[in-house]
């Protein structure tokens, strides 16, 4: 089975009243159209995970973050190939983001994850954060 490896950026920010929120995409496109996700993409020949994750919300959200700490590394198995994904904490360097490919986004609080159809590998996610968020 063919892997793919890919990163994606869990992005935090502290709302007005103090919450942590963290911010989800809706695919606009493909065989998972619809479903929620971490913004992120495929790592390219010759970059770090860091790296592309960079160049990814650059080219989805137009926007600069700070890529943190490896949150973890997420395996699964799609039906026609292997998600490898590294996930880490980020953080948006300016809060102007343009939605590039996503169909939809939001700012979610901890109470609100479980909120939304997040796609199988991103679900997979969503304990940790939560515990993270306490």
């Amino acid at each position: 089975m063919k892997t793919i490896k890919v990163v994606a950026a869990v992005i935090r920010k502290v709302d007005a009243s103090g919450r942590d929120m963290i911010f989800a995409t809706q695919r606009g496109y493909g065989e998972f159209k619809d479903g929620w996700e971490f913004p992120g993409g495929k790592v390219e020949p010759g970059e770090s995970p860091e790296e592309a994750l960079k160049r990814e919300i650059r080219e989805e959200l137009e926007a600069e973050i700070e890529v943190g700490e490896l949150i973890e590394t997420v395996e699964y198995d799609y039906p026609a190939f292997h998600l490898s994904m590294d996930c880490f904490w980020c953080k948006l360097i300016s809060d102007d983001l343009k939605l590039k490919e996503a169909e939809a986004a939001r700012w979610l609080a901890g109470s609100e994850l479980q909120g939304v159809a997040w796609l199988p590998a991103d679900l997979e996610l969503i304990e940790h954060i939560i515990a993270a968020l306490g």
